[in-house]
C-alpha cells in the first residue's frame, strides 16, 4: 500500500522548478519508496508565476501568499525554496502548521534563523531536510567512505573550490542576493555554505577560520520588474552591492586536520567550477562536479611519484544504481535533487532523518558566521557551537 503525501512549493524560481521535477521524478528511481507525492499547492508572489507552475506540472492549487498554504490542510509537506530573508519566517510557520519542511540552504540569513527553523522543526515532530545537494554525488559519497575506512591514511588537509561566473557580468540585475538585509551574505551563503557542507562532511567539524571577502562589482542596476535566476538589467536606477563576490578561508579541523576554502560568483572563465582535494598521510582524493562521476583516487605503499587512478562510480556508491545499471554511464545536477528528495520523503514516511538535516544546516551556518566575523576583524575566529 502506497500512501499519497501532499506536497506544496513556496517560491517557484528555478529552484522551485528544481524541486517539483523531483517530485514528479522521484518513484520513477525509488519505487519502493512507500509515498507517492502529489503536487497540492504552489505558491509565488509573483503574479502568474504560480498559475503557469500549475499548468506546467500540475499543481492543484495555486496562491500569492505561502501562509495560505501553511493553512491547507491538504499540505503535508513543503519545500521552500523563496529567497534567503523569507525562510526563517516560512520554516518556522510551516513546522508549527505540522508541515514537513525541505528547505534551500543556506536557511536564513544567520546561524540564529537555521537554529530558531531547527528548534520549530524539532518542537512539532515533523522532519525536515536542508538542499545541500553535493553530498548526494555518489562520488563524494564514495570519497567519504574510503575516508571513513582509512584507505588514504589520517586525512591532512582539504582544499575546496566553488568558482562561477553567474554574476560576473556587471550589468546583472541587482536582485535581493546582492542586498544585506534580504540576501544576508553574498557568496558565503550562495556558494561558500555547499564548501562548508562538504568540508564537514568528508573531515568533520570545523572548529576556527580566518577569511577575507572582497566586492569586485561595487554596482548593478535595479531591476524594472520581477527576476528569475541570474538576469541582466540595463537602463534600471544604479544600486550598491552589498555583499561579498568573493571568499577565501582558512579552515581548522576538529581532527587536526588543515584547509583551504574558495568561492566567488564573478570569476571570468569559469562555469561552476566546483569540488574538492582530500590529502592523508597515505593517499589522496580528488572530485570535479563537472566530471561528477568520476574520482581521483590515490593510494599506494610509497609516498612519492604515486599515480592517480580515475575511477568511475558506479552501482553500490550512493544512490547510483537508482539511476544507471553500469558503472560510466552519468548523472546529472537534478539527479542529485531526486536523491534528496528521496531521502527527505523517506524520513517522513519512517519518522527519523535520512540525508542533510537541519543540524548540519545550523553548524554550518555557525562556519559562515565565523568567516564574516573573521573578514571584518582579520583575526582567527573561533566557531560557536
Amino acid at each position: 500500500m502506497v500512501d499519497t503525501l501532499g506536497v506544496a512549493v513556496v517560491g517557484f524560481g528555478w529552484m522551485g522548478r528544481v524541486h517539483t521535477q523531483a517530485y514528479a521524478r522521484v518513484r520513477h528511481h525509488f519505487p519502493r519508496l512507500p509515498l507517492r507525492p502529489e503536487l497540492v499547492a504552489v505558491a509565488d508572489e509573483v503574479p502568474g508565476r504560480a498559475e503557469r507552475a500549475a499548468e506546467q506540472f500540475g499543481f492543484a492549487g495555486t496562491a500569492r501568499d505561502w501562509r495560505e498554504v501553511a493553512a491547507d490542510p491538504r499540505v503535508q509537506a513543503v519545500s521552500i525554496t523563496a529567497p534567503n530573508f523569507l525562510h526563517r519566517e516560512i520554516g518556522v510557520a510551516m513546522a508549527e502548521a505540522g508541515k514537513h519542511v525541505w528547505i534551500e540552504k543556506p536557511v536564513g540569513l544567520t546561524a540564529g534563523d537555521a537554529r530558531a527553523v531547527a528548534d520549530a522543526v524539532a518542537a512539532a515532530g515533523v522532519q525536515g531536510a536542508v538542499g545541500f545537494n553535493y553530498r548526494n554525488a555518489p562520488a563524494v559519497e564514495a570519497a567519504r567512505s574510503l575516508i571513513a575506512a582509512g584507505r588514504i591514511g589520517t586525512p591532512t588537509h582539504v582544499r575546496i573550490r566553488l568558482l562561477s561566473d553567474y554574476a560576473a557580468d556587471p550589468a546583472g540585475a541587482l536582485t535581493w542576493r546582492y542586498e544585506r538585509e534580504r540576501g544576508g551574505s553574498g557568496v558565503l551563503g550562495d556558494l561558500a555554505s555547499h564548501g562548508v557542507d562538504l568540508a564537514r562532511y568528508l573531515l568533520g567539524e570545523i572548529t576556527s577560520v580566518t577569511a577575507d571577502t572582497a566586492v569586485f562589482v561595487p554596482e548593478r542596476a535595479r531591476p524594472a520588474g520581477a527576476t528569475t535566476g541570474h538576469g541582466l538589467a540595463s537602463g534600471g536606477e544604479p544600486g550598491p552591492v552589498e555583499n561579498e563576490d568573493y571568499v577565501d578561508c582558512l579552515l581548522r579541523f576538529a581532527s587536526g586536520a588543515r584547509g583551504v576554502l574558495e568561492a566567488c560568483r564573478v570569476s571570468v572563465g569559469e562555469q561552476n567550477n566546483y569540488g574538492f582535494e582530500v590529502h592523508g598521510t597515505r593517499g589522496a582524493l580528488f572530485w570535479d562536479f563537472r566530471r561528477m562521476n568520476e574520482l581521483g583516487v590515490c593510494r599506494a605503499d610509497r609516498y612519492q611519484d604515486v599515480p592517480v587512478s580515475t575511477v568511475f562510480v558506479g552501482p553500490g556508491e550512493g544512490e547510483y544504481d537508482a539511476f544507471q545499471p553500469v558503472s560510466a554511464n552519468a548523472m546529472g545536477y537534478d539527479d542529485l535533487k531526486v536523491v534528496e528528495a528521496y531521502r527527505f520523503l523517506r524520513s517522513v514516511a519512517e519518522g527519523r532523518p535520512h540525508g542533510t538535516t537541519l543540524t548540519d544546516a545550523v553548524r554550518g551556518a555557525a562556519v559562515l558566521d565565523a568567516m564574516a566575523r573573521s573578514a571584518e576583524s582579520g583575526a582567527w575566529v573561533a566557531v560557536e557551537s
